[in-house]
């Protein structure tokens, strides 16, 4: 269904500046309907005039994005100069245009727990078109962010990308207008044709472990044993003179159910009990439930990423029109040392397909709130 992308990036300190600099490298806007915008949260207090700017100047109504702690884009600059960039720490503004048949999407505002209303408000929209693909925005400060996005995918039947807001102050989310609070986007119809990978940024350590005693987030034992002697035993003896540093490297992962390859999530260790053994991670634990811990490791992230790339590449029977990607902040320069990596990857196997991204506070794929990891989305 659609047929245009365009992608352009500003890195300028003024708001409207950078809203100038990115629509000279968009240009015709060849009946586009659907923007996505994201910016730095350099600019997030400016975000609802950038909106406003962007919708003036290009006539598009429609509009989807957020903040992060940084922003990508493979697209032209405003001197034409097509090139894949990351923005990190500094003013950084990306926006994609998309042309696509008003009735083929969907934009809806915040879910903000339970699907009863966003059902009410939207079944007759959902049940002409049977959105297969979305792309969703959510609020890292609503608790219940990450079970809203799995309703959300049960109830459209949709696979979701995208990310969660991050920010050091301001969390806006665009659907046409500034929202927050809660999990919004733009749903696609059925015949929207994309294809979308997972890379992981972390290697697991050890085999998985059972938990054999948890209470809500709290692990209290894994096969039997204390749960913080066996993590001290999978970090080693150096790492575990230093708790502290240990949980900045070495993270706990729950693996997916059914997963054939393998999957897990990652959640940070927030806190340890040296004299019970407890550890307590970022999400609820269930006593017989799997564990494993896992370390963050820029070597395996780039394998996993150029094996991603090459498992897209080999499904793709035509070149892709137009690209997201929304990646952890922990990846970018902060896993592989260097501004543009992920981005230099993807455009040595895409070429220069027009794409724009954010770093995020946590990546949405299908179902589940990821951490550590890149998604990768690819429209044909």
């Amino acid at each position: 269904i659609v047929s245009t992308f365009r992608a352009a990036h500003s890195s300028h300190v003024d708001p409207m500046q950078a809203v100038a600099q990115c629509l000279a490298a968009l240009g015709r806007n060849d009946g586009c309907t659907l923007g996505f915008v994201y910016a730095t949260d350099y600019l997030a207090a400016s975000l609802p005039q950038i909106v406003a700017a962007l919708r003036a100047e290009t006539g598009i109504a429609d509009w989807t994005g957020t903040t992060g702690l940084g922003v990508m884009a493979n697209g032209r600059d405003s001197n034409g100069k097509g090139e894949g960039v990351e923005y990190f720490d500094r003013p950084g503004l990306v926006v994609m245009l998309a042309a696509l048949p008003a009735e083929k999407y969907l934009l809806f505002e915040p879910v903000h727990g339970g699907m009863p209303p966003f059902e009410r408000a939207h079944r007759a929209w959902l049940e002409r078109n049977l959105p297969l693909f979305g792309v969703v925005h959510g609020d890292p400060r609503n608790p219940n962010a990450a079970s809203i996005v799995a309703e959300l995918s049960a109830a459209t039947g949709a696979f979701l990308v995208g990310g969660l807001t991050a920010s050091r102050d301001a969390f806006p989310q665009v659907t046409s207008s500034i929202v927050e609070g809660g999990v919004s986007g733009v749903l696609f119809a059925a015949g929207t044709d994309v294809a979308t990978g997972l890379t992981q940024g972390c290697s697991p350590l050890g085999f998985v472990h059972e938990i054999t005693d948890a209470e809500d987030n709290v692990v209290k034992t894994l096969d039997g044993e204390p749960a913080l002697a066996v993590y001290q035993k999978a970090i080693g003896e150096i790492l575990s003179r230093d708790l502290r540093r240990a949980v900045s490297l070495v993270h706990a992962a729950l693996p997916v159910t059914g997963s054939d390859t393998g999957d897990y999530l990652v959640r940070n260790i927030v806190g340890i009990d040296p004299q019970r053994g407890w550890i307590a991670i970022g999400d609820e634990v269930a006593t017989g439930g799997r564990l494993i811990f896992v370390r963050r490791d820029p070597t395996a992230a780039r394998e996993d990423m150029v094996r991603m790339l090459g498992r897209l590449t080999s499904r793709m029977k035509e070149p892709p029109k137009g690209a997201l990607y929304h990646a952890c902040v922990a990846r970018g320069r902060h896993m592989f040392g260097e501004d543009g990596a992920e981005i230099a990857m993807i455009r040595e196997a895409l070429g220069e397909i027009p794409l724009v991204g954010f770093f995020a506070n946590g990546e949405i794929c299908h179902n589940r709130l990821y951490g550590y990891t890149g998604v990768l989305s690819l429209f044909f």
